[in-house]
């Protein structure tokens, strides 16, 4: 029995050994800790800080965000109809300029372009390398040139703060620290496959949309003193909120959603609008009184 039984073992440990040799475990040892240590050198040498002082992760050069950003504005005025209706592109223009007066010059932007798109979807963006769409919708719920102001600034606010290398840069490490994990793991199987798509969602909800929700609100924040700088009324920021909160209705939960909710959008703002007012009213007293019209 004792004979018997020891051969078992010899067999069952000389099996294992021919399933992971020793120098075949050392070596994807060798690998995994290697890409550990090289995407966390990778990631260090990488951390910037937003103007607001937030630590932020960018891991491509400006520049090449910048074409990025100017290639797909074009692609965009290829796709979508700018408008024919001189008037409004003349407003939004005037609006956009006058908040656009206010970016620092630190931040090198010397030319921006304002395009407005004739489209229903009640939206704006700007992109990296001064581009500026408006779509004619927007002008449904942005009432009047001080709310218009809030949501150019905003959207202003997205590139000075380099909020597009920082999502690409975000996603690339999710999605590449994912993938080298997964092939430095072992063998595929099922229980596998299933366990990395659950890192999938919750590196999606844990990591990507967070970054999002604190974008927006960083964005709301500049966006407020850009305006307030350029002498438009602060507090229609809040009443912009407040308009599309009655034009989205329901909307998903601030936990799945990239924006902060209509409430906390507009608590926020209220508990900045005591320096947003003082930035206005030196603005008004230094003769930036905005009047565009429609």
């Amino acid at each position: 029995m004792s004979s018997a039984l020891s051969s078992k073992r010899a067999s069952t440990k000389q099996s294992a050994t021919q399933k992971v040799s020793p120098k075949k475990y050392r070596a994807n040892r060798w690998i995994r800790n290697t890409l550990i240590t090289s995407i966390g050198a990778a990631l260090l040498t990488a951390c910037a800080s937003s103007p607001t002082g937030r630590h932020q992760l960018k891991l491509f050069p400006s520049s090449e965000i910048d074409q990025m950003g100017v290639q797909s504005f074009v692609q965009m005025k290829e796709e979508t109809p700018s408008t024919t209706n001189t008037t409004t592109s003349a407003y939004v223009n005037c609006v956009a300029n006058q908040v656009i007066a206010q970016v620092p010059a630190k931040y090198g932007i010397d030319n921006w372009e304002v395009v407005v798109f004739e489209s229903d979807q009640v939206n704006a963006f700007a992109l990296p390398g001064g581009k500026v769409g408006v779509y004619t919708g927007l002008l449904k719920v942005a009432n009047n040139q001080d709310q218009l102001a809030a949501v150019i600034g905003h959207e202003l606010s997205h590139v000075l703060a380099e909020h597009g290398n920082e999502r690409v840069s975000t996603s690339f490490a999710t999605e590449t620290g994912l993938a080298l994990a997964y092939k430095v793991s072992g063998e595929q199987s099922t229980e596998k496959d299933q366990l990395f798509a659950l890192l999938g969602i919750g590196s999606q909800v844990g990591i990507v949309l967070p970054f999002g929700r604190i974008q927006e609100s960083e964005a709301d924040e500049m966006g407020l003193e850009l305006m307030a700088k350029a002498g438009f009324q602060p507090q229609q920021a809040v009443n912009l909120w407040q308009n599309m909160a009655q034009a989205s209705g329901e909307s998903q939960p601030e936990l799945l959603s990239t924006h902060p909710s209509h409430e906390n959008r507009i608590k926020d703002l209220q508990s900045q609008m005591a320096k947003a007012n003082t930035l206005y009213q030196q603005a008004q007293a230094e003769g930036r009184i905005p009047n565009c019209k429609i």
